[in-house]
């Protein structure tokens, strides 16, 4: 976990200007950290971008409680996990982080309104494609338990062709990170969600 400590310090500066005025965080790793235009995306909400470069769902569970500790959001939304299966994981072990991030969270913040993103299946990681399906389910399933304050946003399936395969257009040319088109349909998807 060493190789984050500067990102999660800066961000840990950024929690003590910032805290008490975020309405939603947004958390988890670049495709999050990458989103430019999130606060013009969301305008009518105090959205705050914590995400950190390359992080795993691992990561934003080991560093939760010191990123989170000058904030009182309103609403958290995660999106991490696609790192860790690329790193070797199983799906089985995201979804034991993923447990994990719920017991932080509801430690830190009771029954604070949560949405999960569900993993995207970006072109580099296409071989990936059935494990990213089972791990979205098991999250997805461990939610529907939760629906008093836990929200499944299934992105997944509005990135793929009819063949499952994921569309060039919503990713930029490294075949991972999301496009200004992926963004703007993430952008609809979560809105559609939070009105």
């Amino acid at each position: 976990m060493e190789w984050y400590e500067e990102e999660v310090e800066h961000l840990e500066k950024e929690g003590l200007k910032a805290g008490y005025d975020s309405e939603i965080i947004f958390y988890g790793s670049s495709s999050i950290r990458l989103w430019k235009t999130l606060s013009n995306d969301f305008p009518k909400k105090r959205v705050i971008n914590l995400g950190f470069g390359g992080s795993t769902l691992a990561a934003c569970v080991w560093f939760f409680q010191r990123i989170m500790i000058n904030y009182q959001p309103k609403a958290l939304i995660f999106y991490a996990g696609d790192n860790d299966l690329s790193d070797g994981r199983n799906p089985e072990e995201v979804f034991i982080f993923f447990q994990q991030l719920m017991a932080r969270t509801a430690n830190r913040f009771g029954n604070l309104p949560c949405y999960f993103i569900s993993l995207k299946l970006s072109p580099s990681r296409q071989h990936l494609a059935e494990k990213f399906i089972y791990t979205n389910k098991l999250i997805e399933n461990e939610i529907i338990k939760h629906p008093e304050n836990w929200t499944f946003i299934d992105v997944f399936k509005k990135m793929i062709d009819e063949s499952g395969k994921p569309l060039p257009e919503l990713y930029d040319g490294d075949g991972l990170h999301l496009s200004e088109k992926g963004y703007q349909l993430w952008r609809e998807i979560i809105n559609s969600f939070l009105t």
